[in-house]
């Protein structure tokens, strides 16, 4: 645990994933901490969150939760934190709905839309029998959420500890997520939106095959960078930085670099799968797989947006790319 700012406490959980951490944020807040996100839903997230409330959060008591964004990561604790402490969830409606909503849909008519939507992408057969096995996972790893919550809007301030939090919402990685900038101290807790080593991933996903959400998520790193320059950025990943303009200027030029480099692999008909092999080309594993399948999906979503793709299906019922 570090202090980054008078008041803003920088909390580490470990994952069980390729990107092995998460940062948490606790602010001092009046009577007590408001936390930002909570870690996923595991006997070694819950013993830790103990050790902090035994150890140097200790004295105080929590008074509110936010969470950023449904991932698990992120909310996968929200019900066991809001339940012991007796505290609201404070999020925006749409992450709300979409995690009360997938804890929900865990049957098996979700996983046979799961397992069409990867078909017709081209996965690869043993992929699909790894998603058949894992079954729906994101119950796995968020504990009960909250059946009420309070909502947070684009644009709000929420005081927290006699500062101002505004609330700036991002796309395209998550439905709402929210970020909260401070004025007076230039600190941007950005959850996932802007990340200083690594780009978010913004995917495809399949409760919304059509989506184009790299669109969005770009036309919304606008208004973040209109943020001043000299902001502190707080990241869910790596570490705090500064640097917000410039990073959100690698993070358009990264994606415009990956649309050239997916417009060259299209010269004929091929599955999100085959395009998805030319764009990551490491070895990827049954977890980064389904990331590379939905991030090659959003970036052919722009690219068919813009009128520089278009799509036919196969015989097999795969969907082929090519350019137009």
């Amino acid at each position: 645990m570090k202090e980054v700012a008078r008041g803003v406490l920088w909390l580490r959980m470990p994952l069980p994933f390729a990107l092995n951490h998460i940062n948490l944020w606790a602010l001092e807040d009046e009577g007590g901490w408001t936390l930002v996100d909570t870690g996923i839903a595991d006997d070694t997230t819950r013993g830790l969150w103990g050790q902090l409330f035994a150890g140097p959060l200790a004295g105080r008591k929590v008074v509110r939760l936010i969470v950023t964004h449904f991932h698990p990561d992120h909310a996968g604790l929200a019900g066991w934190l809001t339940e012991r402490f007796g505290i609201e969830l404070w999020m925006t409606r749409a992450e709300w709905l979409h995690a009360r909503m997938l804890q929900q849909d865990t049957g098996p008519e979700m996983l046979a839309q799961q397992v069409a939507f990867y078909a017709q992408a081209g996965a690869p057969d043993e992929y699909i029998d790894g998603v058949k096995r894992a079954g729906p996972s994101y119950a796995k790893r968020v504990g009960p959420v909250p059946r009420a919550y309070r909502r947070l809007r684009g644009g709000e301030e929420v005081a927290i500890g006699g500062r101002r939090w505004r609330v700036v919402i991002g796309l395209g990685h998550a439905p709402e997520h929210a970020c909260l900038f401070c004025e007076d101290e230039k600190l941007l807790i950005a959850g996932d939106m802007v990340l200083p080593r690594i780009s978010p991933n913004v995917s495809v996903w399949p409760n919304e095959p059509d989506a184009n959400p790299l669109a969005d998520f770009l036309d919304s790193l606008g208004p973040i960078r209109d943020l001043p320059a000299e902001t502190l950025v707080l990241p869910s990943h790596n570490e705090p930085f500064r640097g917000l303009h410039e990073r959100i200027d690698e993070l358009g030029h990264h994606h415009e670099e990956r649309l050239d480099k997916l417009a060259s692999l299209m010269d004929g008909p091929k599955t999100a799968m085959e395009i998805a092999r030319g764009l990551f080309t490491r070895p990827l594993d049954q977890h980064q797989t389904g990331f590379a399948i939905g991030e090659t999906l959003s970036h052919i979503g722009l690219l068919r947006a813009r009128g520089g793709a278009v799509r036919e299906r196969g015989d097999d019922g795969a969907w082929r790319y090519r350019r137009s």
